[in-house]
């Protein structure tokens, strides 16, 4: 492909392993990228978590005003202008929606055998993150190692998912790559935050290009694919760092 107008990358799995920090090394090739093109980041983490995992990566010459935030799923929009970030939307539940999602979750955890976990947890399992609340299979501080060898075929979470989407029809129900499923508004999807990114830019998605590594049927990332952004597939953080050059040297060309 051509230089896209913007690369929007999934977090966890992508830029970093899950929960983990973003390496220097990565800010680096992330910054090189911003000197061509204009980049974002889509993750069902928090603006909180985006201001610990991720920004603290970069470089000082980073050019931050072409680096877009979209945190909880695309629930929200920031943007750095001014030396600062600013949220550009926001689609914060109100207190009855959030308290209304949380009754209903807990419910289907108890109807689905998962309110009395027999394994080992690693803090809180529920997070409210304002446009979104998360639930988190073994806690929010779960190690890697053991993340990954949970529920990698979706057996377990499955069942609370399918339940979840039959009790809050209004609601979006996401399950991303390793332990989550993610609770947003209906129509709040990474999909809703590629459309609202390619208006930003006044561009059509098919001049973007989407990297993640859930775009398998079923994974998070998956949502993106209908809106025509150009996508591709990595296993691990490795492999976005080789994407990030061969992008890098696409823009160079002249």
């Amino acid at each position: 492909m051509n230089c896209p107008r913007a690369v929007i990358f999934d977090l966890d799995g992508t830029l970093a392993w899950s929960k983990q920090a973003v390496t220097p090394e990565m800010g680096e090739h992330l910054a090189h990228l911003l000197h061509h093109t204009k980049a974002a980041v889509m993750s069902g983490g928090s603006y909180t978590q985006f201001q610990k995992q991720l920004l603290p990566a970069f470089p000082p010459h980073t050019v931050m005003e072409n680096f877009f935030l979209f945190p909880t799923n695309a629930a929200q929009c920031w943007q750095y202008e001014s030396g600062e970030w600013v949220l550009r939307y926001d689609t914060s539940f109100s207190k009855e929606e959030s308290a209304h999602v949380m009754s209903v979750l807990l419910q289907a955890l108890k109807e689905t055998g998962m309110d009395t976990p027999s394994y080992r947890l690693w803090g809180e399992r529920i997070e409210d993150r304002g446009p979104q609340i998360t639930f988190s299979g073994l806690g929010q501080e779960a190690p890697l190692e053991e993340k990954k060898k949970w529920d990698p075929d979706f057996t377990l979470r499955t069942p609370l998912a399918a339940l979840l989407r039959e009790r809050l029809p209004e609601f979006a129900i996401g399950v991303n790559a390793t332990t989550s499923i993610d609770i947003t508004r209906k129509g709040i999807t990474k999909a809703y935050g590629v459309q609202e990114f390619a208006k930003i830019l006044d561009c059509e998605p098919a001049n973007m290009l989407y990297i993640g590594d859930a775009l398998f049927l079923g994974g998070n990332d998956s949502v993106v694919i209908p809106t025509g952004v150009q996508t591709f597939s990595v296993e691990n953080p490795h492999q976005t760092a080789q994407k990030i050059e061969e992008i890098i040297a696409q823009c160079s060309v002249v």
